[in-house]
C-alpha cells in the first residue's frame, strides 16, 4: 500500500505521509486496508488520546457513512472529549442500554400470550382461555397488538373498545377488563410504567357511558314457576336423552354445563348424591347436590339406555356428551323459543322465595352461589347439605305434581242448557 496519501479538507487536497490513512483534521481519518483479494476497504476512524494513550473509534464504512456524516460524528466525539468523557466508553454504554431496553421490550400481543399462559391453570376450563385469546386477537391485535406494550395509551384503548361499546356492551366490558389485566401484568413485570390507560373508575368512566345506560342487561329468560309442573310432565313424556338431561337440570337446579358434563364417577346412587368437582364449577368450589326419587330414576334409566358408552351420563348418538344446542333445540321443538335452560335456575329461585320458608342462604347454596360478602362467607363454612336435601325434595315434589286439566263449558252451551231448564 502506498505510504503517500491525500488529506481531505473543504478547500484543498494535501498529500501527507500517513500510512494507510487519509486525514481530514480534528481527529477524523479515512482508513484504507486491503482484503485478501486485494480489494481496498475504506472506513472512518476518529483518533484521540486518553491519559496519553491513543485510541481509535470506528465510525463506519465509507459506503454507508458519507463525509458530511462522518464529520458530524467526529464533532460529537470531540464534544465528549472536551467534557472529559471517553467516546468509546460512552458508545458502549449507550449500546448496552439499548440492548437492555430491547430485551425488556414486549409487544402487547406477546404480553397477552404470556398473561394467558400464566393464568391458564387457574381458569376453570379451556374455553375460558380460548375466549381471552379470541378477544385479544379480534379487537386488540389489529390496532396495537404489534406495538411495544409501553406505547399503549388511552387513545389506543378507546380505539379498540369505543366502536363496540354501544353495539356489543357485554363484549366491550370484558375486553376493557382484559386489557386492564394484561397491562397491569406488564407493569408488574417491568415492561411498562405509569397509569393503566384501561382503568375504569376515575378514568374511562369519564369518557364512556356506564354499561347500564347503554343497554339494559338481558337476563336468561325463565318459565314462571306455576307452569313448571306442566312443563316437566311434557319433558318426561319425551323419549330422548336430551329430554332426560333437561329434566335432570330442572330437578337439580344445576347449570347447563354441569349437567351436560356430568360423569358417573360423580354420582353416588346409594347416597343419593351428585358431587360436582371444583374444576367444573363456576366458583371453583366442589358442589354437592342432593338427588330426589325422580332424579335417581333418570340416572338409572340412563344406565339402561346408554350402557358403557363413556363416563359421561348424557351422551348423544355419536358417543359424545350432549351440547348446549341440543337442549335449546329441544325447547324450541316444545314451542318454548322464549326461554333458556339456564333460566330454570331463576324459576327455582323465585319458587323458593315465594312458596317456601327456607332461608336465603340455603337457596343460594343450592344454586352454588358464592356468599354475598366476606363476613357471610366466613360464617358459612359448610354447604348446608341437610337443609338443602329437604329443599330439593320439595322442589322435585312441586315439579312432579299432577297437572289438573279442568274442562271448560262453552258459554253458548251453558246458556242453551239454562234455557231448556
Amino acid at each position: 500500500m502506498a505510504r503517500t496519501i491525500n488529506r481531505l479538507s473543504h478547500r484543498k487536497v494535501e498529500t501527507i505521509r500517513v500510512s494507510g490513512m487519509y486525514g481530514d483534521g480534528g481527529g477524523l481519518y479515512l482508513q484504507v486496508t486491503n482484503a485478501s483479494d486485494g480489494t481496498p476497504r475504506k472506513s472512518w476512524l476518529f483518533r484521540y488520546a486518553v491519559s496519553g494513550r491513543e485510541r481509535q473509534m470506528g465510525l463506519g464504512p465509507l459506503a454507508d457513512v458519507p463525509l458530511a456524516e462522518a464529520r458530524d460524528l467526529a464533532s460529537i466525539a470531540r464534544e465528549m472529549r472536551r467534557a472529559g468523557k471517553d467516546p468509546i466508553v460512552e458508545r458502549e454504554a449507550a449500546r448496552a442500554e439499548a440492548s437492555l431496553v430491547a430485551a425488556k421490550s414486549m409487544s402487547f400481543d406477546q404480553c397477552a400470550t404470556a398473561y394467558i399462559a400464566a393464568h391458564r391453570a387457574g381458569w376453570r376450563n379451556v374455553k375460558h382461555a380460548n375466549q381471552w385469546a379470541t378477544t385479544v386477537a379480534t379487537y386488540c391485535s389489529p390496532i396495537f397488538g404489534k406495538l411495544p406494550v409501553q406505547r399503549v395509551d388511552v387513545g389506543l384503548v378507546m380505539k379498540a373498545i369505543e366502536p363496540i361499546w354501544s353495539s356489543k356492551p357485554e363484549t366491550a366490558v370484558r375486553l376493557r377488563g382484559r386489557i386492564e389485566r394484561i397491562l397491569d401484568w406488564a407493569r408488574v413485570r417491568g415492561y411498562r410504567d405509569g397509569e393503566n390507560p384501561a382503568r375504569w373508575r376515575g378514568h374511562l368512566d369519564h369518557l364512556l357511558p356506564a354499561r347500564g345506560k347503554v343497554r339494559r342487561v338481558k337476563h336468561h329468560a325463565a318459565l314462571p314457576y306455576v307452569e313448571i309442573p306442566a312443563f316437566v310432565a311434557a319433558v318426561k313424556a319425551r323419549d330422548a336423552v336430551a329430554a332426560r338431561a333437561l329434566e335432570f337440570a330442572v330437578l337439580t337446579a344445576a347449570r347447563t354445563g354441569e349437567v351436560l358434563g356430568a360423569t358417573w364417577s360423580e354420582i353416588d346412587l346409594g347416597g343419593r348424591l351428585w358431587t360436582v368437582p371444583a374444576e367444573r364449577m363456576k366458583a371453583g368450589r366442589e358442589h354437592r347436590i342432593p338427588l330426589g326419587d325422580r332424579a335417581i330414576e333418570i340416572l338409572r334409566s340412563m344406565i339402561v339406555t346408554k350402557p358403557n358408552v363413556n363416563d359421561h351420563i348424557f351422551t348423544g348418538d355419536r358417543r359424545a356428551n350432549l351440547s348446549n344446542m341440543s337442549l335449546l333445540m329441544l325447547l324450541r321443538r316444545m314451542g318454548h323459543n322464549d326461554i333458556t335452560t339456564h333460566g330454570f335456575r331463576s324459576t327455582f329461585r323465585t319458587w323458593a322465595a315465594e312458596c317456601t320458608n327456607f332461608p336465603r342462604e340455603v337457596v343460594e347454596a343450592a344454586l352454588a352461589h358464592v356468599a354475598g360478602n366476606k363476613v357471610e362467607a366466613a360464617y358459612q363454612r359448610g354447604d348446608i347439605l341437610e337443609k338443602r336435601q329437604s329443599l330439593m325434595a320439595q322442589w322435585e315434589s312441586y315439579c312432579s305434581k299432577p297437572v289438573v286439566h279442568r274442562s271448560v263449558t262453552p258459554i253458548s252451551a251453558g246458556r242453551a242448557h239454562s234455557a231448556s231448564a
